[in-house]
């Protein structure tokens, strides 16, 4: 059959394109060749035959042709083959209490050929209306004269979801199908020719000032017109974010030992099979109290799930393999539904439970958004990430932290703030400014800084002299005022309502958007600056809660901020430990805080004290190699849209075993960190946004460790400067050791050699002997210190304290500890055995 796209009558949605496209028979001995490489290819790991060898699919091929339930075909455009369609009967491969089907009924699978270079602008949405069409088409038209077309793709399969929902398939339910000896989860979505016809698909191909992205099975078509405001709140992209984050409350909260799922028993159940039940306990209507009488158990819902669980009692789950009952009924996944199930085990305070629920749905809503993005080719894929800049991997990351299940609350942003300003946007904007006057603000400078040198560092001439002529024209003087950046959601929801007084007094004199463009960070509050290059990050408050937090920023902590910034990087400076690793810390050089409002004059400290203050860092582009790449340590945890993680990816680019890429971040990363515990008491806060790594063609060799003045401290009586004092935090040797044990081994080498494991990279088991390896170094290098300068740490022991990070969001999400004393405020469920024990 061959049709010509600009002529075709019956495909009203070829109407734009010139392209021919021809669909025939399949012929094993020809085709084998072509469909082998699309198959193994790492894009069509769905089709789960990537280990099959040419002759494998021949073979494959042969068996489609001889059977008399399905059909192979071989689409080619312009003459070249590009794409691979199956057709068949849906009763054989879709349970028939899933969609009844009958013999006008067609199921479909397509595979598209990888794009050869740049690939041909829209060719994907072509193909993939062809083939619909062509299922759909009267076979005496050269059809295969279905009624309906019927889709099974993986649940996880979040390109194609999204592009069958573009072409007009409608979800019918989840199930569990068997492909030969393996199982998926998919959704089963069916489409008719008036819903084809209907779709989003057919009105873009129909549109001719449309500029389409493409050119592969992973990218849909980008409409050029203004977007539907909600369109990532759609059933089918909020099923998977949904999915996504009940497995991680799932895996995090059981990891927390809230919940406890047992081993699934029956015939069928297999040795990794794990069932929780949540008794049904909470308030209920009449109309529940009814409902539940009617299931057995009264009506208790059950989860039933795959895991495997790793070191660190870290629970592996197969998203695909989750399902919610109450009774026999499938309940849909839902993240919010599953923390109200839980509630008397999360023992949330009744008073913050529908802020923390708040907080889940943001998060959801973040990740429906970023997922949406995706698949419509706007975001870069872990591939990608491989050669993207500093700023495009910085905007790119999607989970947040690791461990915390509500982990993008941003309570305060609106749907038009969090599209401005949340930092997986990669939006830039200008900072707002405004005056502070000498008296009631203070500019706290680093070392080798004078009020000069950090004005020409911290903004450009141009804005100097903006700010200038605009303070002049309100006539006052510019000496009299210290230049303070405020972000632009706190400029317009706090600096003219909380500190309205200082405005109208004269304290405060608002100057408007500076001229560089800046992008904000993971940390959110934090600014990149994109017009000059060896311009400093900004750090501001923001009066926006999230994460167990308001973002604030306090005057009282800048102004020792630099003096702290300095001591740690003459410490580090000094020790050839630290530059054998090429472990570095960014300064926070400069820092202002403005205290003449009425806050700074109650009794007690108050949210409202920590509005207005930023501090500038240093920027790690200034000092690379030539060749070196940056990237954040968050990105080592970090998965795309497709399932693939970019640690994996790097693993493959760099061409070096698993375990040399590995010894090599250890190197940089821990490494240098377990010296600084043991050799000077000094620990950071380590997580993945705090490290900047520093990769030589993939490989980690450096690292940047940033957010020093709020998030260092000294645990031991060395002596420190006056200026320097309160980082000190007198604690016992089992607690100093939590610096390593809590931040780096459960907060993220957890989840690292959870995700080599679960790749097929690097065994958990091989994972930790290599963390050990780092340990065995190190103390045969300098066994002086292997237990610490006051000989009572042990990273060796059997066992350490579980502190637990979700059980103190669940505490209090409006503030999960007390920044001034920390360790007070920690929650701990016993004790877990270290992976690295002697």
């Amino acid at each position: 059959m061959t049709t010509d796209l600009i002529n075709d009558a019956p495909t009203p949605a070829m109407a734009s394109s010139a392209l021919t496209v021809d669909i025939r028979a399949v012929d094993p001995a020809r085709d084998s060749k072509n469909i082998h490489v699309w198959l193994t290819h790492p894009r069509a790991h769905y089709w789960q035959m990537t280990h099959l060898d040419e002759s494998g699919v021949r073979d494959y091929l042969g068996a489609v042709l001889d059977s008399a339930d399905e059909n192979g075909w071989v689409g080619s455009v312009d003459g070249v083959d590009c794409f691979y369609v199956e057709t068949y009967l849906p009763s054989t491969l879709i349970p028939h209490d899933v969609v009844p089907t009958g013999p006008d009924d067609i199921g479909m699978h397509l595979l598209v050929a990888p794009p050869d270079g740049d690939g041909v602008r829209g060719l994907t949405n072509q193909i993939m209306a062809e083939v619909i069409d062509f299922c759909l088409r009267p076979i005496e038209r050269g059809g295969r004269g279905g009624r309906r077309v019927i889709v099974e793709p993986d649940v996880r399969n979040t390109a194609i979801l999204e592009k069958n929902r573009a072409a007009g398939f409608s979800p019918v339910s989840e199930a569990t199908i068997m492909m030969g000896e393996e199982r998926k989860r998919a959704l089963v979505s069916v489409c008719d020719r008036e819903d084809f016809e209907a779709s989003e698909l057919v009105a873009l191909l129909n549109r001719e000032d449309v500029e389409v992205v493409s050119s592969d099975d992973v990218h849909l078509a980008s409409l050029a017109a203004t977007p539907d405001t909600y369109s990532h709140l759609n059933p089918d992209t909020f099923a998977i974010a949904q999915r996504h984050l009940v497995a991680k409350a799932l895996s995090e909260f059981a990891h927390e030992r809230l919940i406890a799922p047992v081993p699934a028993t029956g015939q069928n159940a297999g040795p990794n099979d794990w069932i929780l039940k949540i008794e049904d306990t909470g308030p209920k209507d009449a109309g529940q109290s009814e409902d539940a009488a009617e299931f057995p158990d009264g009506g208790c819902v059950t989860y039933s799930f795959t895991a495997r669980v790793l070191p660190l009692e870290h629970w592996v789950i197969d998203e695909v393999s989750i399902t919610r009952r109450r009774g026999d009924t499938q309940l849909g996944l839902d993240a919010q539904e599953l923390v109200v199930e839980l509630q008397d085990a999360l023992d949330i305070p009744e008073n913050l439970m529908s802020t923390y629920l708040e907080e889940l749905a943001s998060t959801l809503a973040s990740s429906a958004f970023k997922l949406a993005e995706a698949v419509k080719g706007r975001r870069p894929d872990s591939t990608d990430l491989l050669t993207s800049d500093f700023q495009s991997t910085e905007a790119a990351m999607t989970e947040g932290h690791p461990g915390f299940i509500a982990n993008n609350g941003r309570i305060g942003f609106s749907l038009s703030d969090y599209r401005k300003w949340a930092p997986e946007n990669g939006r830039t904007t200008r900072i707002e400014w405004v005056a502070a006057t000498r008296e009631h603000s203070q500019l706290s400078l680093g070392q080798g800084f004078d009020e000069a040198a950090h004005t020409d560092w911290a903004l450009s001439a141009e804005e100097r002299e903006l700010f200038d002529t605009r303070i002049r024209s309100a006539g006052r003087d510019p000496e009299d005022f210290h230049l303070l950046p405020v972000h632009p959601w706190q400029a317009d929801h706090r600096l003219a309502i909380s500190f309205a007084a200082d405005i109208a007094r004269g304290d405060l004199l608002p100057l408007g958007a500076g001229l560089d463009e800046h992008q904000p960070q993971q940390s959110l509050r934090t600014f990149f600056n994109r017009t000059r290059a060896d311009a400093p990050y900004v750090k501001v408050a923001l009066a926006v809660q999230n994460m167990g937090f308001l973002r604030g920023l306090s005057p009282k902590y800048m102004r020792d901020t630099p003096a702290i910034n300095d001591w740690v990087a003459e410490l580090i400076g000094t020790d050839p430990v630290f530059g054998d690793a090429g472990f570095r810390v960014l300064r926070e050089r400069t820092a202002l805080g403005y205290t003449g409002d009425v806050y700074h004059r109650t009794q007690e400290t108050n949210p409202h004290r920590k509005m207005l203050a930023a501090l500038w860092r240093e920027n790690p582009l200034t000092v690379l190699e030539p060749g070196q790449q940056v990237v954040t340590m968050a990105s080592l945890l970090h998965r795309d849209h497709r399932g693939v993680a970019f640690a994996s990816e790097l693993i493959r680019a760099s061409g070096r075993a698993p375990e040399d890429w590995v010894r090599s971040y250890l190197r940089a990363y821990l490494h240098p960190l377990v010296h600084a515990l043991l050799a000077h008491d000094l620990v950071f806060m380590p997580h993945g946004e705090n490290l900047i790594l520093i990769l030589d063609d993939h490989v980690v060799t450096g690292a940047f460790m940033k957010d020093i003045g709020e998030e260092v401290a000294v645990l031991g009586h060395r002596d420190l400067p006056g200026d320097v004092e309160r980082i000190r935090a007198l604690v016992p040797g089992e607690e100093k050791a939590l610096s390593v044990f809590t931040d780096m081994f459960d907060g993220v080498l957890r989840h690292l050699g959870g995700i080599l494991d679960a790749d097929g990279v690097l065994s958990s088991e091989a994972f930790w002997i290599l963390v050990a390896e780092v340990l065995d170094h190190y103390e045969a290098e300098h066994p002086e210190l292997a237990h610490g300068l006051a000989g009572d740490v042990d990273l060796r022991a059997e066992r350490f304290a579980h502190s637990c990070l979700n059980r103190l969001q669940l505490r209090n999400t409006v503030q999960m500890v007390d920044i001034g004393n920390q360790a007070e405020s920690l929650l701990y469920a016993g004790t877990m055995r270290n992976p690295v024990a002697r």
